[in-house]
């Protein structure tokens, strides 16, 4: 053996049968471990996997010039969090800003005035639910003990004012029941903010839409269709989603709900790095791959279908756009849990709930643009 591992680094003779070592050697921060292997591949990964997050290292098994080596990398390594997350509270405070100018519009008030803060409730219930959703994943990867960042919200000038949020993981997925919480947690959470939002919403007074924007000929209208899951709130507590006089309109609150269900509907797609995607590949294991094509063929079949025989554009526009992302999804593949024996039935259940209640959130239109 050329050199001994660092002090913390477990020793080789503590890796018993499962990999004979025969040379050590320090890479920077990685500790290299070259020997021949016990058993195969995914039983040494799972099985010395513990050990090395006792000391602190992820593990791998790769080769390297012909040779097997087992590489470890500190897990302190990995991480960039800081005392200050000057990146994440930067980013929120930009969310913030551009979800208040865009919802000064929901409200029909100057947003270059101190009227602004009218769309303050919009700028609560849409980051509200975002958090919570993010805030679902964060939680259970600190359950599990798997390095997650913290959530970072992306500003955009958009309809909404945001493009969502993520979080980033780091590290190797421990098992299954792992990449199963942490995919299921953010969906569920999320959806139980985004059903509260939605109450609370249809319970506020309806905004009053100015006479001259309501009768107005050259006025764009954007007409936004309601989930099943909505549709069913707005029942349950006998509340309006919609008014036949033209100068009231949803109080805007409930468009928190409603981003949080179709951005619910759009993670819980069940390809790559997509929280579906996570979710299935912890139901099916390796056969998770090759339902992969099949998420993009059908939204863009959906597309298709709305653009040629629907005649609907901007509707057609979205799934054609997301049948390209989840292509591009696809590609990267999907995490490769350690320890890759099946789930329990219980969570198995909470998997096929989970897809069930995202399907409560498909809305074939969710927007179109009437001139």
């Amino acid at each position: 053996m050329s050199a001994h591992p660092p002090e913390d680094a477990p020793a080789p003779a503590a890796l018993g049968d499962l990999f004979d070592v025969y040379e050590v050697r320090q890479q920077d921060e990685q500790v290299l471990y070259f020997g021949r292997a016990g058993a195969d591949r995914s039983t040494v990964e799972r099985e010395l996997w513990p050990l090395f997050r006792e000391h602190g290292y992820e593990v791998r098994l790769a080769s390297r010039t012909g040779e097997l080596v087992l590489v470890a990398d500190p897990i302190d390594a990995t991480s960039d969090d800081r005392d200050v997350p000057w990146t994440n509270v930067a980013l929120l405070v930009a969310t913030v800003a551009s979800t208040l100018f865009v919802g000064a519009n929901w409200y029909y008030v100057d947003p270059i005035s101190p009227e602004i803060v009218h769309a303050v409730p919009f700028t609560l219930s849409v980051l509200g639910v975002l958090a919570v959703h993010e805030f679902g994943h964060y939680a259970m990867s600190k359950y599990h003990d798997v390095d997650a960042s913290l959530p970072y919200f992306i500003p955009f000038p958009s309809l909404f004012g945001t493009m969502g949020a993520v979080i980033r993981m780091r590290g190797r997925m421990p098992d299954r029941k792992a990449l199963f919480d942490i995919g299921a947690a953010g969906p569920l959470a999320g959806l139980v903010a985004a059903v509260v939002v939605s109450a609370v919403g249809l319970w506020l007074p309806p905004v009053t839409v100015p006479a001259d924007v309501a009768t107005s000929a050259s006025a764009v209208r954007i007409e936004f269709d309601y989930p099943l899951l909505l549709r069913g709130i707005a029942a349950a507590i006998g509340e309006p989603l919609s008014y036949s006089d033209p100068t009231r309109s949803v109080n805007p609150v409930v468009m928190g709900g409603w981003i949080g269900m179709f951005v619910t509907f759009l993670n819980l797609l069940p390809v790559g790095q997509l929280d579906g995607g996570h979710i299935l590949r912890s139901l099916a294991g390796e056969a998770a791959g090759r339902l992969a094509p099949v998420v993009p063929t059908a939204l863009f079949s959906l597309g298709a279908y709305l653009w040629v025989v629907e005649d609907a554009g901007n509707a057609a526009g979205i799934w054609l756009m997301w049948g390209l992302l989840a292509s591009v999804v696809s590609l990267s593949g999907s995490v490769q849990p350690v320890d890759d024996r099946p789930l329990d039935r219980r969570r198995v259940a909470l998997g096929v709930l989970t897809f069930a209640l995202g399907a409560l959130c498909f809305m074939p239109l969710p927007i179109q643009i009437v001139g």
